[in-house]
Order: structure tokens, then C-alpha cells, then sequence
């Protein structure tokens, strides 16, 4: 959840207490059997004090309470560090070693390949439609589910309060003309970076994303094709280049921006604005940091569709185990324990009940704009298999689209050309 960087390299910002590491070995088999009882493997990320509330540091009291629940299945649990988690769980595959249950940032390849089991598989009627249609939808293939949605997010525009009363600036801006406004009132008072541009290689096709769907632009058709150059995303990128960029209102290399960094310059003021995730929270709320947020606004004003996100667990074939996975992956997502993995500022919840929960509780007031924006989340086209392949192409070639002498028409083809390539 690309994804999770913003979890996994935060540390630093949000001081939270992650999950121990189990030294469990890489030879282990995926899964066996012993008389009655079913031992499942799964493969998770390891994140190094940084995911705080959310299941990263609550896998052990999970599966425990699982283990005590479902007797006849037991559970052995691997964290590999997240930045080596797709290799890892690619390799093993490869070699025939596939998990039982695995997350992953990468699904497609292996649902195209017919080594997962979908959704029906795995959950009763009433859970698989507990789950928040636009991240049911986005974990599919063809129509059928097979990433099931972990560790979700959706971001919204942070600004720095005090800056902005400083600025005289009333409130959160509501279409890029007001946030235009907004960061040349900040650049007046001296803010270095007006809007944290996040176009460096960690994120951008977030960042990316997100202001293309302000413009009713995107990364691909109805049709489920890419489409890059399109004349809202070619007037998109021409607005960030020659409104902000040109203006010296996005900072002096929005190309190398990423977004650890702009976390980290936004909490020593050094930035007024900028997309953020709740994960940001956390850190802000611990040095009582002046801050709102807002939805991010639409070009001609308004709420823009919100930017979906997300980590994907999912089952493997190999081993003829569905039913010990449908049991684990059902107690995981079941209305009682599903909480359990949500409402922590580095993620949201992922089914409707859940969400409903944490909506109807006041002690979880600060979630309550991110949750509501869930159900109408946009997703970068990861149901598709050569996404990751064009995701490095975007983080590689888009600051060049929005800097002094950019040509945006001539990347977003570029772009449709490595699409094309990858799609191939």
C-alpha cells in the first residue's frame, strides 16, 4: 500500500511502539497437516516501530486468540521488513514455496496465474459484502476479488493553522485557485515550501493521482485501460507547472519531494500544505502540533475524489487449504476482531461494520473524514498485472512534466508507451 511507505519510513514522526520480530526460519513449509490439526504459514511485513496501533503490532495477540478459538488450526507467523516483502513472497512463489496467506503490495500477477483463491472461496455471504466496495473493487481481477484490503488509508490536505492565521488565510482552501491564493499568502511569510509537491520516487503516483482526479483526470479508462494522455491530465500538469512550480510555490525540487521528508518538513513548519495520510496525525497530535485537514479540493471547487489505498492480503492455492484460510482470514475480518486492525492513526478499517463503529464512537472523532471518504475512494489501476512496471515508470518521469521547461503532453505519451509495453 506502494503502498505504505508513509507507514514504514515514519517512524521518526509518530514515535509509536511497532511489533516485535519472530525469528521464525525461511525454510519452514507453507503449510501441513498433523492428524486433525492444520498449521498455516503466512507471511506478513515487519515494520520496525512504525504502523503503532494497527495490526502490525498486533499480529501475536490476534493469532493467539485465533489459536484458542479454532483449535484445529494452528498458525505460524513470518515478518519479512517491509521493503523486502514483494521480492520475498515473489521468490517463494517462484520456487514453490507459496504461503497459505500473504500480504503484499502485488496481487494481479498471481490471481492471473490462478494460484489465489477469490473472495467467495474464502468468506461467508455476510463478510465478503462487509467489505467497503471501492476497496473490494480495487483488490479485483476481471471482476473477481482476490486482494482482500489491509492496512487502508486515504489521504486529505493537512495545513498548518498557525501559518495559515498568520498568513490571514480564513480556512482550508476549496479549489486550486483558492489554494493558489492560499500559497502565495504563505510564500508572503516567508514559508519555504507553500504546498509540499510530493513527485519523488517514494510516492508520486499518490501525489500523482490525486491531482488528477481533481480534474476529473486519471490513470486509466472505463474500459480498464491505461490513459495517460488525456486532455484533463495534460491541463492538470500544466496547472502544477506553471501555477505552482513556475511560482516557486511548490518548493525548489518537487521532483525529489518525498513524502517522509515533506512529512517531516510540514511538522517543523518548513511546509504549510500538502496530501497527507492519517498516519500524520499521530505525530502531530504527540507535540500538539497546529493543524486541520481538509478534503482535497477539485479544480473549479468542491470535494475531489479521494485517493485510495491500500495493502492486500491474499490465500494461495498451493497447498489445498481453503478452508483453514477461509477460517483464519473469516476470524480476522469478523465483525468482532476486525476493529482490531483499524482505527489506528497508520490505518482505517476496511469493512462497512467496522467503519460503522468507528464512525459511532466519539474517542475516534479524528478518523471520522478519513472513514467517510472511503466508500468513494479512486484506486491506481492495481488490479492490472503491469502495474508495478508503469508505477516505476510515474515515479521516475512525472517531476520532469511539472519543472521549469516540462512538457506534460510529452510524458503522460511516454507514459501510454510504457503502458503499452508493459501491457504486452
Amino acid at each position: 500500500m506502494r503502498r505504505r511507505q508513509f507507514l514504514t519510513s515514519s517512524a521518526g514522526l509518530a514515535g509509536l511502539t511497532g511489533a516485535s520480530t519472530l525469528g521464525l526460519s525461511l525454510g519452514l513449509t507453507a503449510c501441513s497437516s498433523t492428524g486433525d490439526t492444520t498449521t498455516l504459514k503466512l507471511l506478513v511485513a515487519s515494520y520496525d516501530k512504525s504502523v503503532g496501533s494497527s495490526i502490525g503490532d498486533q499480529w501475536d495477540g490476534l493469532v493467539d486468540a485465533f489459536e484458542k478459538a479454532h483449535p484445529t488450526v494452528k498458525i505460524t507467523l513470518e515478518r519479512v521488513p517491509f521493503d523486502k516483502l514483494d521480492r520475498t513472497l515473489a521468490r517463494r512463489v517462484k520456487d514453490g514455496d507459496a504461503p497459505d496467506i500473504a500480504q503484499s503490495n502485488v496481487f494481479a500477477p498471481y490471481a492471473e496465474d490462478d494460484q489465489l483463491y477469490d473472495a467467495s472461496d474464502l468468506f461467508d455471504i455476510r463478510t465478503e459484502a462487509d467489505f467497503t466496495r471501492s476497496y473490494a473493487e480495487a483488490g479485483s481481477v476481471k471482476h473477481i476479488q482476490y486482494g482482500i484490503p489491509f492496512l487502508a488509508s486515504t489521504p486529505r490536505l493537512f495545513y498548518n493553522t498557525a501559518l495559515f492565521k498568520q498568513a490571514g488565510i480564513s480556512g482550508a482552501p476549496t479549489s486550486w485557485d483558492e489554494l493558489q491564493a492560499a500559497a502565495v499568502a504563505l510564500k508572503g511569510i516567508g514559508v519555504k515550501t507553500p504546498y509540499g509537491l510530493q513527485l519523488g520516487p517514494e510516492a508520486a503516483e499518490d501525489e500523482t493521482l490525486s491531482w488528477l482526479l481533481a480534474d476529473e483526470g486519471g490513470y486509466a479508462a472505463l474500459a480498464g485501460s491505461y490513459d495517460f494522455h488525456t486532455a484533463s491530465n495534460v491541463r492538470t500538469l500544466t496547472w502544477l507547472r506553471d501555477e505552482l512550480v513556475a511560482k516557486g510555490l511548490a518548493g525548489a525540487d518537487p521532483a525529489g519531494l518525498n513524502r517522509t521528508d515533506a512529512y517531516e518538513q510540514f511538522m517543523r513548519g518548513r511546509i504549510g500544505m500538502l496530501i497527507a495520510h492519517p498516519v500524520l496525525m499521530g505525530a502531530a497530535d504527540k507535540v500538539k502540533f497546529p493543524y486541520a485537514h481538509a478534503a482535497f479540493p477539485s479544480r473549479l471547487g468542491g470535494a475531489a475524489a479521494p485517493v485510495g489505498l491500500s495493502d492486500w492480503l491474499m490465500a494461495f492455492k498451493q497447498n489445498g487449504h481453503s478452508d483453514a484460510c477461509g477460517t483464519f482470514l473469516g476470524y480476522l475480518y469478523g465483525r468482532k476482531s476486525a476493529k482490531a486492525y483499524g482505527g489506528g492513526q497508520a490505518a482505517l478499517p476496511v469493512t462497512s461494520s467496522a467503519s460503522s463503529a468507528l464512525r459511532a464512537d466519539t474517542a475516534q472523532r479524528p478518523l471520522w473524514k478519513f472513514i467517510d471518504q472511503m466508500p468513494r475512494a479512486q484506486f491506481q489501476p492495481v488490479g492490472m498485472r503491469s502495474w508495478p512496471s508503469v508505477r516505476a515508470a510515474i515515479r521516475k518521469e512525472i517531476g520532469a512534466a511539472v519543472t521549469k521547461g516540462g512538457n506534460p503532453g510529452a510524458v503522460l505519451e511516454s507514459l501510454d508507451a510504457t503502458a503499452a509495453r508493459a501491457e504486452l
